[in-house]
């Protein structure tokens, strides 16, 4: 098995969150990139691949935009929450990480990568944005959704720079990389891994936001049907709807917007209720559609020139699905949490005659 390490899953030290904010403060890039190195250092002999973050963009937009995840920050007319600024602190956080992701990367390539011979990249969600109708404010509102969303971190990765609509939109509240930092930021990467799930269609909202938040500065609205027919089937997840088209679409705008990297896809799955229960939580049927289709959309645009180069499942096992708990099931192996048994889906050997096949 080859492992692919990843360095940081939303688990920071709550040590750190207690002494100096976490992710708030710039203390935090000495400190993240002092723990990646202890781990190049300790683990490198045995690990070739490295992502230094997942999903930085869930982190500062659930964590500081809307609150909904830990450490729950934002403006009080956005959330429930008992402090933070929406408008301002999720820039702060995004510009924190891609600073500690940054400063990893420089250490790994300075001082591990031509003796231990390994890659290092950064794992970032992107669900595709369809415009909802052919007009052009419902394109330009697409094209700011994805610069909001996946741009935010692979534009300064890949060009030294934040988006131009961002810069344009979020104007003085958006942190400035000093000539230094565009340098380390650039071409801080071997690979970029993509969290690819879902679509949504994209319009340009009838009303402007009254409020100034990271999600308002889209200036977009979400819909999941268009003439009253769903985008696609939902799987167990509020927002997970089965979209195969959006994975082709996905690959296919990194190729022609950043040109060619190289791309894992690094997480791709569905869920099934937490309260299914065995034999019938083991009859998948529906996974493996998922997979069959969405891996049919991949293949066609690496046929058409995508320098993709791996493909991970989420996931391999039932776990905890951050604040969906046990309520959601993943896996393509069943894990009966009475006793912690594993049990293969039918996906699972699915997967094992897909992989036999020459």
């Amino acid at each position: 098995i080859t492992p692919y390490g990843n360095l940081y899953h939303y688990d920071l030290p709550q040590a750190l969150q207690e002494k100096y904010n976490g992710f708030l403060n710039r203390q935090i890039v000495e400190d993240y990139a002092d723990y990646a190195e202890f781990c190049f250092k300790t683990f490198g002999d045995r690990v070739k691949n490295w992502f230094t973050f997942n999903e930085p963009r869930i982190v500062a937009a659930l964590g500081f935009d809307n609150g909904i995840n830990p450490p729950s920050r934002c403006s009080k007319e956005v959330g429930n929450c008992t402090d933070g600024n929406s408008a301002i602190e999720p820039y702060i956080v995004g510009h924190n990480l891609i600073l500690s992701h940054a400063e990893a990367v420089k250490r790994y390539r300075e001082k591990y990568q031509a003796k231990q011979k390994g890659s290092i990249g950064i794992l970032l969600d992107f669900n595709w944005y369809e415009p909802l109708t052919r007009s052009k404010a419902d394109n330009y509102a697409a094209q700011r959704a994805r610069d909001f969303h996946v741009g935010w971190f692979l534009h300064p990765i890949r060009y030294g720079e934040y988006p131009r609509t961002m810069q344009e939109i979020v104007g003085k509240r958006l942190p400035k990389f000093t000539k230094e930092e565009v340098k380390m930021v650039n071409g801080s990467f071997d690979y970029v891994g993509i969290n690819q799930y879902t679509t949504s269609y994209i319009s340009n909202p009838t009303t402007p936001s009254n409020v100034t938040s990271y999600q308002s500065d889209w200036n977009a609205a979400f819909a999941n049907a268009k003439n009253g027919v769903q985008i696609g089937p939902r799987a167990n997840s509020w927002w997970l709807y089965i979209v195969p088209w959006g994975m082709y679409k996905t690959v296919t705008y990194i190729k022609e917007r950043y040109g060619d990297m190289n791309v894992i896809i690094s997480e791709n799955g569905m869920d099934d209720p937490g309260n299914a229960t065995l034999p019938n939580g083991l009859k998948d049927t529906t996974r493996i559609k998922f997979f069959k289709d969405y891996m049919t959309q991949l293949k066609k645009a690496i046929d058409e020139g995508a320098n993709v180069t791996g493909y991970f499942a989420w996931s391999l096992l039932d776990n905890f699905e951050w604040l969906l708990g046990y309520t959601s099931r993943f896996g393509i192996v069943y894990v009966d949490y009475n006793n912690l048994k594993r049990y293969p889906k039918m996906s699972a050997y699915w997967f094992k005659q897909l992989l036999e096949k020459k």
